[in-house]
């Protein structure tokens, strides 16, 4: 257990951080899902804008690596893309 009231502060911080950062991930997450989900091009468009957009923040608060943003984008995009 920690002895000084700045590494007992640390693991509050630390602990509201990771459920932050866990809670973006699981509602981008689903948000993914719904959008490989639907068969629908207009529908799927406009959840893509939001995917991206949703990723890139993840991607800027290193909740997620920024290549790993940008493969996750790439490969929703072209299923996008693919739908008639």
């Amino acid at each position: 257990m920690a002895n000084h009231k700045s590494a007992l502060k640390r693991i509050r911080a630390n602990n509201a951080k990771r459920l932050r950062n866990r809670f973006q991930l699981k509602t981008t997450r689903a948000i993914v899902k719904k959008l490989r989900a639907t068969t629908d091009k207009a529908e799927a468009q406009t959840l893509y804008v939001e995917v991206s957009s949703r990723l890139d923040k993840l991607a800027k608060k290193n909740i997620i690596h920024k290549n790993n943003a940008a493969n996750k984008k790439s490969k929703l995009a072209k299923m996008v893309n693919k739908l008639a």
